[in-house]
């Protein structure tokens, strides 16, 4: 009995070991956080929040969805970046993919010779809005991450002006990676 409960668990450790290795990473402090707040706005409209909590400067975000209501056919039709904390960056791209009901969220922050980033702290990015395509009221809206053609998932970008324990202002080589940060992600639903 003892054996078999000690092989569980060691088959149990195993699997999920490699998922673990996996999640969210962030080799600048805590783990960042994007938000999506889902609201009922009637029976056929809804909106999604996109707020984003993290403790260094970002310079790019991608943020796919994937978007669901059971039977229903849905779209994700609008966004707005306006007054969000990303309203100053170069790029704010929004694309909503009918056929397989998943919008993607790009945001880079520059383009040209400035430099912009966007600064620690927590606050809204971007609303967007989901309708019904075929006049059915939407009884709920289910949304998760998902990776959209040709490879976008849910990741920022670190400012690669960190400061680091060497000294050096930039992080080149072997380091790159530390760049790309893993947020996690959370869901939370108006009771509307």
């Amino acid at each position: 009995m003892k054996s078999r409960r000690y092989l569980i668990i060691s088959l149990f450790v195993l699997l999920i070991s490699p998922v673990l290795g996996h999640a969210q990473t962030d080799y600048f402090g805590k783990i960042d956080t994007v938000f999506a707040d889902i609201e009922k706005i009637d029976n056929q409209n809804w909106s999604v929040t996109i707020s984003y909590s993290n403790d260094q400067p970002v310079v790019g975000l991608s943020i796919p969805l994937r978007l669901a209501a059971g039977e229903n056919r849905i779209v994700g039709d609008s966004a707005i970046y306006t007054g969000g904390r990303v309203e100053h960056f170069d790029y704010k791209g929004f694309r909503a993919d009918t056929a397989i009901q998943c919008v993607t969220m790009g945001m880079i922050a520059n383009m040209g010779p400035e430099h912009k980033s966007l600064d620690a702290g927590f606050g809204r990015l971007v609303t967007f809005f989901v309708s019904s395509l075929d006049d059915k009221p939407i009884a709920e809206l289910l949304i998760d991450t998902t990776t959209t053609h040709p490879s976008n998932s849910l990741m920022t970008v670190a400012d690669r002006y960190q400061p680091t324990d060497d000294g050096i202002d930039t992080i080149v080589g072997e380091r790159l990676s530390e760049l790309s940060i893993k947020p996690a992600f959370v869901i939370r639903t108006s009771g509307k």
